[in-house]
């Protein structure tokens, strides 16, 4: 038995996750979920939208799966995600990006993993407005030694481990020539570690346009915080779009994993929401738990049910589509059947 951290989230969270939670318990895991609020539900019952709860739980734990949370664009609380991230030291970013048949997009066979720095550069909350008047702000980009070294290692490690054969080292050295240059100067000398492995790099646009031409080219891909930020949503782009998009944070002691697409809270409660990135996110958070066997079964699972077509959300078949419940049915329908 497991012990797992669920969070719903917010707008369409609630039906991904109870969709979520279904097809991972009849992958034969037996998980013990313990449901926690954050986001704008929160603040509503508990004047706070990451109550300490939350964080005491996730500490318990030691793993959370999380439907996405709303953040207000330029006003209101911070991000529930980056506080997250911060308070548990989540420095690794993981996103895989991977095509499956069934799936409208311009490439086929795109299999490629960002590693995403996540607690520093400028996302770490630096910033103030520098005179009265409100009328500039600043932001303050730091980039370490060992954060840099950590995330770097990391993009290494798990290529030796999953046999991938090449890291790109993603930055703005020629410009920002402090922290892009730490960055990339860092990158260069673990990569000499593990000198079986190819290295090369890339000028953040470069890296841009290179990917948007021959995603191919490429295979692990390690950057810093908004770079990754970027990086990641483009590569899911190449393969359909965020709806099958699963994202992992991970640090030391703590894994939070997560759809990382929006609330969407135009279609709450309408049975209409795509639950695959969810579900795919729940799946590498089996791996992290070790039941990799039950995790590949949902992988297995929910290709099957893209390639077929069939019983799919509107996002992907928008002549003949079903809702959230009807797709999580055939999901666990392709589980069972195995």
């Amino acid at each position: 038995m497991h012990n797992v951290t669920l969070i719903p989230g917010d707008g369409i969270g609630p039906s991904i996750a109870e969709a979520t939670r279904r097809i991972i318990e009849a992958s034969g895991v037996k998980v013990n979920w313990e449901i926690q609020e954050a986001g704008l539900g929160a603040i509503d019952k508990y004047k706070d939208p990451l109550p300490q709860q939350v964080l005491d739980s996730i500490i318990k734990n030691k793993v959370a799966l999380k439907g996405p949370l709303t953040t207000p664009v330029g006003t209101g609380f911070r991000s529930v995600n980056v506080a997250l991230r911060k308070e548990f030291d989540l420095y690794i970013n993981l996103r895989p990006a991977k095509s499956m048949a069934g799936v409208k997009s311009q490439f086929k066979d795109v299999d490629l993993i960002v590693f995403r720095e996540n607690t520093e550069e400028f996302y770490a909350g630096i910033e103030h407005y520098i005179d009265t008047r409100k009328s500039a702000a600043e932001t303050i980009g730091v980039v370490t030694r060992s954060g840099s070294e950590r995330i770097v290692r990391a993009a290494f490690e798990y290529a030796q481990k999953h046999r991938r054969k090449k890291v790109t080292i993603v930055h703005k050295a020629n410009i920002m020539k402090f922290t892009g240059g730490l960055f990339l100067d860092v990158g260069k000398k673990v990569a000499e570690e593990f000198m079986h492995i190819e290295c090369n790099d890339r000028i953040i646009d470069n890296m841009a346009m290179q990917l948007v031409m021959n995603p191919h080219q490429f295979d692990v891909i390690v950057t810093t915080n908004l770079f990754g930020d970027i990086l990641s949503d483009l590569c899911s782009g190449l393969v359909g779009g965020l709806g099958l998009a699963p994202g992992a944070n991970i640090g030391y002691d703590v894994a939070i994993f997560e759809a990382v697409h929006g609330s969407a809270p135009d279609i709450a409660g309408k049975n209409l929401a795509n639950p695959c990135a969810m579900t795919l996110a729940g799946a590498m958070m089996l791996d992290h738990l070790g039941e990799t066997e039950a995790a590949e079964r949902i992988r297995w699972a929910v290709r099957e049910v893209l390639k077929e077509g069939k019983k799919v959300t509107r996002d992907l078949n928008p002549e003949h589509h079903v809702g959230t419940t009807e797709m999580a049915d055939a999901i666990e329908e392709k589980i069972q059947s195995d």
